[in-house]
């Protein structure tokens, strides 16, 4: 049981809820905070005092006075009228994240709501009520609106969500479970929609998914390194000494860690006169490392931002305040999901690189294309085209969301930071990159059965062995889609990761 505190929630907390393997509970320190501010805000509001977002539109009608007879009307026209997401939904796992990321914003104590409504997040999150949110909608600034209003329209017995796999009405299911929609109260309505839960949960999902393809690209690259009888000098100790960014030396040790000391295979090719390798091998410590240093910027980034308070205005109970501020912007987790979608693009780049020597012959001394009877068989000759496209795509993908803005509400938000999208893309660049890395695996294994009766050594021969009990020697060609298709699961499953054994980011 996870409690919710506010403070506590880390990267491996919301891979975990996503699965659904994980239940929640808000912390009993949270709710004595919620408490204190919602009582703040009830007796500033008997006072007769004119609150935004309690008794006042919203946005460019923030100057209008709503009465007290229908504040609570005002929550729910809130929610629907902002409901104007489109697109594909989210996914399910996804969908876990951003409910216990915004859960975990308000259990902060800040918003002036009552208990229920975290309870009721957390109620529908145990249960597997997952409300059904449209990906496209938001521009990333007075926080997700569009998609989290969908969250906040499930919570109130409207929309849709998932069950059993398909769409089905959000009352429907509630009547069939036993369970009462939330009935919202003053505030509750903008308190759920304020905030950069969506961006961020995406974006940590995908972390995750990077932070795991990021100790498969030094073993997919060892792979290679065998596969083409690659020096180890280049990962020396010394070389990351004298220019020492972290990941850089991590990286390094990862791969003599993978390699071991020597193989067969290296020991055939010592004094053979070659004086240094492609960059692709060579340079696996400086772009790898890299992309590893970005990712730990990017995680702390987004942790801070699934601990923070992002509503608008946010409530002070203690120093007797209620501020309206602009915490809900998303440039923050924007810039770090554009910086991470980028590191991942090189990263995916140079394993490309790698492909295209081990099937080339004047770069691998191999067969061309890795095709034992070359000719009548193409061999892993569109493996590498496949990769390329993947590359390029992620060229695009990775030119920046949040350096694009555009005025809205009457030009009352007139500048936003297109985080949601840039957390998409980055959904897309990881995805991109993870088949490129099983297409490194699948040719690496290739080279390294037509080197035999040589053998690799160290985690490379267990990487080798994890993949041929999934993707046998290609003696002709075949379907390699499926050998693809094959390798990814092993990524997904965490099979090959476990062979890596305990890497270094």
């Amino acid at each position: 049981m996870l409690k919710l505190s506010g403070e506590n929630l880390t990267i491996d907390n919301v891979w975990s809820v996503s699965l659904g393997a994980t239940k929640v509970e808000l912390a009993s320190e949270a709710r004595a905070k919620i408490k204190k501010s919602r009582a703040y805000i009830d007796e500033r509001v008997k006072q007769g005092e004119v609150i935004y977002g309690v008794n006042t539109g919203f946005g460019a009608f923030s100057s209008v006075r709503i009465s007290d007879a229908d504040i609570v009307q005002l929550q729910k026209n809130l929610i629907r009228s902002h409901s104007t997401g489109i697109g594909e939904p989210f996914t399910v796992e996804q969908t876990r994240a951003i409910m216990v990321l915004r859960a975990n914003a308000l259990a902060r104590g800040h918003s002036g709501i009552r208990e229920v409504v975290i309870d009721k997040i957390l109620e529908f999150l145990n249960r597997g009520v997952i409300p059904v949110i449209p990906q496209q909608g938001s521009v990333g600034a007075s926080g997700d609106l569009a998609p989290l209003s969908h969250l906040a329209l499930a919570l109130i017995g409207e929309g849709e969500v998932w069950r059993d796999g398909k769409r089905t009405a959000t009352a429907e299911v509630l009547k069939e479970l036993g369970l009462e929609p939330l009935q919202l109260e003053a505030k509750e309505g903008l308190s759920l929609i304020n905030g950069c839960q969506v961006m961020t949960a995406v974006g940590l999902l995908a972390l995750y998914e990077s932070r795991r393809l990021l100790w498969l690209m030094d073993l997919a690259g060892s792979v290679s390194i065998e596969a083409l009888r690659g020096s180890r000098k280049a990962f020396d100790p010394l070389i990351a000494a004298t220019r020492p960014h972290p990941g850089e030396a991590k990286t390094a040790r990862n791969v003599l860690r993978l390699l071991g000391p020597t193989s067969p295979i290296a020991e055939s090719h010592e004094g053979c006169g070659r004086v240094q390798d492609a960059y692709s091998l060579r340079c696996i410590p400086a772009v790898h490392g890299a992309a590893k240093d970005a990712l730990r910027y990017a995680l702390n980034v987004l942790e801070t931002e699934a601990n923070s308070s992002t509503d608008n205005p946010l409530v002070f109970a203690e120093e007797g305040k209620i501020l309206s501020c602009g915490n809900f912007h998303g440039e923050p987790v924007a810039f770090a999901l554009d910086f991470v979608a980028i590191s991942m693009s090189a990263a995916a780049s140079i394993s490309e690189c790698r492909i295209e020597k081990l099937i080339n012959p004047t770069m691998s001394d191999l067969p061309a294309f890795l095709a034992p009877k070359g000719g009548l068989n193409s061999g892993h000759m569109i493996v590498q085209v496949a990769a390329a496209s993947l590359v390029s795509e992620n060229k695009i993908l990775a030119h920046p969301a949040s350096v694009d803005s555009i005025p809205t509400s009457a030009d009352k938000e007139d500048h936003v930071s297109m985080g949601t999208i840039a957390a998409r893309k980055f959904v897309s660049v990881t995805r991109n990159a993870e088949n490129i890395v099983a297409m490194e695996f699948l040719s690496g294994c290739q080279a390294l059965d037509l080197l035999k009766p040589l053998t690799p050594a160290g985690a490379v021969l267990k990487a080798y062995e994890c993949v041929r009990k999934k993707v046998p020697f290609a003696e002709e060609d075949r379907v390699f889609a499926n050998d693809i298709a094959a390798i990814r699961d092993l990524i997904r499953s965490g099979e090959l990761v476990k062979v890596a054994g305990e890497l270094e980011w």
